[in-house]
């Protein structure tokens, strides 16, 4: 019996462990922080042996084989010390691939993975498709693949999890852009970035399709590096050369495999980063066999996702939105660029080596003043205040909402688009994008 041990016992890895016991694995679960009483139960039930706040070198090194958790670095001790002596690590995505033929949806991109691989999840299941919803969002891949198998998976994939996918085989591969995020865990290296978003192509075929951005720069640059075997279907905002998906005259249109067209005021989600969103969504659909009618009534009654653009409420005549998911700089640009209001704009949390040139145009034209809310806003200090617009520095959520409602006035829109990962004040982008709603609605 081959031992696989899992590093990281949160969704993916708890999944991952109730696949590997039901495969007749010899399986361990070891995580350097507390797990979840959830987590802990599902393996419980399972009998799978797991322990918390430490790593035990003695059982992690004998594994055969190991599966780590997307949100632990490379540069990890435990994990240095495993790939020194050659043990094989990969992903929950991975491990699960081996275990199903379903047909496998694949999103990746810098911003707008969730919005888009929700919205595909939104389309096949109004088309009655038995699908699954997995990687960053959703339940474990490994989990469904284990105990509630469906014909067709749609997954979100970070470059993390890519990062440690080696054999997997996306049917349909969909790439919305690449701009710098986490060049933290990527030696401060662009290319090192940009090179991990490309592995969803990794072992595609002719029967595959591969749809993606074709006026990202990064995307054509990088592509010519590579012999595309997969059906290209690239999408552009206008006609153009080569595009089989674009807006022309009003009318938002898909080529193939089959012509569509609908009005672009009929789809549901706003503004031009979701132009591109809505164009990947409904190319996956028609090229999944899915109806015309049920993708047009599907672009047209998505109800957007949590932390993306999010509408709070309205105070004292003041729109508050939530986009906490804007963890990197483009993000925020998106977010900035659909304001067309006076806007108080939240930016802060933990860098990730931002550069926040892109962001100053923007935020000199649409802001009326900004509020830093982190636990070291000297950077953000350095790179806005010389803008000469109105700043507060905060340090806790409550301190942001009361001085973003001292700053704004009727008409206005403050807007929570950090720029930053959230890992200094909060948990994770879900508790600060709760807690700026909490907040705003005590006001």
């Amino acid at each position: 019996m081959s031992r696989i041990v899992i590093l990281g016992a949160g969704e993916s890895g708890a999944g991952a462990a109730v696949l590997a016991r039901k495969k007749g694995f010899d399986v361990f679960v070891s995580d350097m922080s507390e797990i979840k009483d959830k987590y802990k139960k599902l393996l419980d039930d399972h009998g799978i042996a797991w322990e918390e706040g430490q790593h035990t070198e003695a059982k992690i090194l004998k594994a055969d084989e190991v599966i780590k958790s997307p949100g632990i670095p490379k540069e990890a001790p435990m994990v240095r010390k495993l790939m020194a002596q050659g043990t094989h690590i990969i992903s929950e995505i991975e491990f699960a691939g081996r275990y199903t033929r379903s047909k496998m949806v694949c999103i990746t991109g810098s911003n707008g993975k969730t919005t888009t691989t929700s919205l595909i999840f939104h389309i096949f299941k109004s088309a009655g498709y038995d699908v699954g919803l997995a990687g960053n969002i959703g339940r474990s891949l490994a989990l469904q693949v284990a105990e509630d198998p469906h014909d067709y998976y749609v997954i979100e994939l970070s470059s993390f999890q890519l990062d440690n996918m080696y054999d997997f085989h996306a049917n349909i591969a969909i790439l919305l852009n690449i701009t710098p995020d986490h060049l933290d865990r990527y030696e401060n290296k662009f290319e090192n970035y940009a090179d991990a978003k490309m592995r969803i192509l990794q072992n595609q075929t002719p029967n595959d399709s591969f749809i993606y951005w074709n006026d990202d720069p990064v995307i054509r640059k990088e592509l010519e590096k590579f012999e595309i075997k997969a059906v290209a279907c690239p999408f552009s905002e206008l006609k153009e050369k080569g595009s089989i998906g674009y807006i022309e005259s009003g009318e938002y249109r898909l080529e193939y495999p089959t012509p569509f067209n609908m009005e672009q005021e009929e789809l549901s989600l706003t503004g031009k980063h979701n132009i591109y969103n809505s164009l990947a969504a409904g190319l996956a659909g028609n090229i999944a066999g899915i109806k015309k009618e049920i993708i047009r009534k599907s672009l047209g009654d998505f109800p957007g996702v949590e932390h993306r653009l999010e509408k709070v409420c309205k105070v004292g005549g003041v729109q508050y939105i939530n986009d906490s998911k804007a963890t990197n700089v483009d993000a925020c640009w998106y977010a900035l660029e659909s304001m067309t209001t006076p806007t108080v704009l939240i930016l802060g949390g933990k860098d990730k080596g931002n550069d926040y040139t892109p962001i100053k145009e923007l935020v000199k034209k649409k802001c009326r003043g900004l509020v830093y809310l982190g636990a070291d806003n000297q950077k953000l200090h350095d790179n806005f205040d010389s803008l000469g617009l109105p700043v507060r520095d905060t340090h806790s959520m409550e301190d942001c909402v009361r001085a973003c409602n001292e700053m704004a006035q009727p008409g206005d829109t403050v807007l929570l688009s950090p720029c930053c990962a959230s890992f200094d004040l909060f948990h994770n982008m879900e508790e600060r994008g709760n807690m700026f709603k909490e907040m705003v609605r005590g006001l």
